[in-house]
């Protein structure tokens, strides 16, 4: 047995960076495209402003919140230990985007700065910004009286000016625009060169910046260094009854504007006088609850991930098509192709249309009289919604289901409300103290004079833009016992004070945490009567401390567990006598991995599920999510070898651990197996199977099909 000393459980925080380590290590990987390397610094930079805006806002929070005593300083040393990652963080993060810069050079392609241009190019330049870009720019003079907390726009890049003369020194910020114009501008080639020239907006802006100043300011010298603050995420939703949840949200999105700020990130090379003005305008201090970034000459990488590629195809991956369910194809609609057999999607491999299909012809089959929909994030141009309106212009009754306090999306939710309402929607939002997390869709039809269920249950958001590169099970089924549990869902979410009993869905907050434990317990049942005992889980996230606590006890009752984390982890894997038999991976590839699977072996019975819950406390306690089974065995197989494909990935997967090194999975000598271009291929070759099994049974039976009613 471990010592009493043996750490059980790492700071979800901690695992966190771990993870965005690992889509640090895409960047430095030199058998992943050049282009594509460099969009992995973006997409590390985005996942770093969020972490800060919401799990260090919480961390520092409780510091202030929390009186003296073990809990307080149990924060301080969480923070302390947050910051000192994330220094080596940012300092592994330079290094790789120096070296990147170097390997873009070798390919004939410069991202240069101001200093760097030509006379054509300066010349150039100077037009262009006089032209086309002086118009965004207004810059904010700084006095005594500003108040900066107040007017910076989080997670915004600004350049801080110092302008001198004589011994009066005044200064002014110039927001950097990130949504009028591109951040990225390719120069014009100069003749007699094969060379491409990128140049930021920042060092635009940088080598014209005289040109802002000089009408209005008398100064002999100039300085500019750049800063970008991020804000605490979180807000309070007022519980005042005359309100109503729309008008407390628009309330909330306002007081997040105004937050305080969590970390000041800054050009490291920026003068002590400038930063200590900078920290006095934003009430910093450089107190244990504070995080001071010291950094390079640019802040908003978030924007890298939209890097351009002026070069040959081979610097960016090798796009996968997406492929066409067979069985959605070979029926005359996607009724009849749901009720001949049930369907399971694997995006962004499969075809996110085909879900869109569903609902457009939902929207105008006489025979449909119901659609009812989760809504969590929604593409900004979105064929769902538009097939929803088009519903209730064709007298559908439409709910949409549309979740507010999806954070980052509040604004866009909003929107959507207020236009799908104008449209006739019947649009609710749920329950006052849950979120709504599940990705649940019901299409009532009316076949042989009786109600005909149709649902979707999935693990992935009704979002076409997301679905082109989250990794997300959507299943498809007119199974009448499932969807009927669905409506239950549905009908709970719209009055919650009734009660349900659920045979087939796992519905967090009614009944997940009982049936997840019962599921484990029977495992570890059977393993003590030394009967087959295993568990297959593949999650986001992975940080309850009660269902951690439960796959321990299953470990040392000789469960074989084997768990695929994308992001936290909690779980220590491989402690002797507490978690010998469970194994820890994580897979960080061109795809975002946010399916969650469920297998339990269950005696032979293998009983799988999927479904849109993480194993956190929120997930299980605190929102509406749904786990469907999955009873197809074709599906289930298909589902299962997948699964065993990212277990048995060596290229791109990272074993979790104590010391959270990262290390990847060790290959031997095994065959080279990269699982997510082998899912791919395998399923193109699923949907071969299944296009000469349709045709097999067309040439001996009339596949049945349903009359349509008004």
């Amino acid at each position: 047995m471990a010592d009493a000393q043996t750490q059980l459980f790492i700071e979800k925080e901690l695992s966190w960076l771990s993870f965005n380590e690992r889509v640090l290590q895409e960047a430095f990987d030199k058998a992943v495209p050049l282009i594509e390397r460099v969009r992995f610094l973006g997409i590390f930079s985005s996942n770093m402003d969020e972490f800060f805006q919401v799990r260090v806002a919480a961390v520092r929070r409780s510091i202030l919140l929390t009186g003296f005593g073990r809990k307080q300083q149990k924060c301080l040393q969480l923070m302390n230990s947050i910051q000192q990652k994330v220094l080596k963080l940012q300092e592994k993060f330079d290094l790789i985007y120096q070296e990147l810069m170097k390997e873009l050079a070798r390919c004939n392609i410069f991202l240069i700065n101001e200093s760097q241009l030509s006379e054509f190019h300066s010349a150039w330049l100077r037009k262009y910004f006089n032209n086309q870009l002086k118009r965004h720019i207004a810059p904010h003079i700084i006095t005594d009286e500003s108040d900066l907390v107040q007017h910076l726009v989080d997670g915004t890049t600004y350049l801080v000016a110092s302008l001198k003369k004589a011994n009066k020194e005044e200064y002014a910020l110039v927001e950097v625009p990130n949504k009028s114009v591109p951040r990225f501008l390719e120069l014009p080639s100069e003749k007699g060169t094969k060379i491409k020239h990128l140049i930021l907006l920042d060092n635009i802006i940088r080598h014209c910046i005289d040109d802002l100043f000089t009408p209005f300011f008398d100064y002999d010298s100039i300085e500019v260094f750049s800063m970008k603050m991020t804000r605490d995420a979180e807000y309070d939703v007022s519980n005042e009854l005359e309100k109503t949840t729309l008008e407390q949200m628009t309330m909330g999105i306002k007081k997040r504007l105004n937050a305080q700020p969590v970390r000041l990130v800054y050009d490291r090379n920026m003068p002590q006088h400038m930063l200590n003005m900078l920290k006095a305008h934003l009430n910093i201090s450089s107190t244990e609850t504070e995080c001071l970034i010291p950094g390079g000459r640019y802040h908003s990488f978030r924007d890298f991930m939209d890097f351009p590629n002026p070069g040959r195809k081979k610097l960016i991956n090798e796009k996968l098509h997406a492929i066409d369910s067979q069985q959605f194809l070979a029926f005359d609609n996607s009724f009849e192709a749901i009720r001949h057999k049930d369907i399971m999607l694997n995006y962004p491999y499969h075809k996110f249309s085909h879900f869109t299909e569903l609902v457009r012809q939902a929207a105008y089959d006489p025979a449909v009289s119901a659609i009812r929909i989760n809504l969590y994030r929604v593409a900004k141009k979105s064929h769902i919604m538009q097939s929803l309106i088009d519903g209730v212009k064709n007298g559908k009754r439409v709910t949409a289901v549309i979740e507010l306090r999806a954070r980052f999306d509040e604004e866009s939710n909003i929107n959507w409300t207020r236009r799908l309402a104008e449209a006739g929607v019947n649009v609710h939002h749920g329950i006052p103290s849950l979120k709504i997390h599940s990705k649940l869709c019901l299409i009532t039809r009316k076949e042989h004079g009786k109600n005909q269920y149709y649902c979707h249950v999935g693990s992935g958001n009704f979002n076409e833009g997301t679905a082109r590169f989250y990794t997300d099970f959507s299943l498809f089924t007119a199974n009448q016992e499932i969807a009927k549990e669905v409506k239950q869902v549905f009908d709970l979410i719209e009055h919650p004070y009734r009660k349900d009993d659920f045979k087939h869905l796992i519905v967090s907050p009614y009944n997940s945490r009982g049936k997840l434990l019962s599921l484990i317990d029977n495992e570890i049942t059977l393993a003590k009567q030394k009967r087959k005992a295993h568990i297959q889980l593949k999650l986001n996230n992975l940080v309850d401390k009660q269902l951690i606590d439960k796959l321990y006890e299953a470990s040392q009752a000789g469960v074989q567990i084997q768990l695929l984390i994308r992001g936290m982890c909690s779980l220590v894997p491989q402690i002797p006598g507490i978690s010998d038999n469970i194994k820890v991976v994580s897979i960080i590839d061109r795809y975002l991995e946010h399916s969650r699977v469920m297998y339990f072996h269950a005696n032979g019975e293998q009983k799988l599920f999927i479904g849109s819950a993480d194993w956190m406390s929120r997930n299980i306690d605190e929102r509406v999510e749904v786990f469907t089974p999955v009873y197809d065995e074709q599906l289930k197989t298909m589902i299962c070898d997948i699964i065993d494909l990212q277990f048995r990935d060596n290229t791109k997967a990272r074993v979790i651990n104590l010391q959270q090194d990262n290390r990847y999975q060790p290959r031997g000598n095994k065959r080279k197996l990269r699982s997510q271009i082998a899912i791919h291929d395998y399923l193109l070759n699923h949907e071969k199977r299944v296009k000469k099994q349709l045709e097999i049974k067309s040439d001996t039976i009339d596949v049945p099909t349903q009359p349509r009613e008004a």
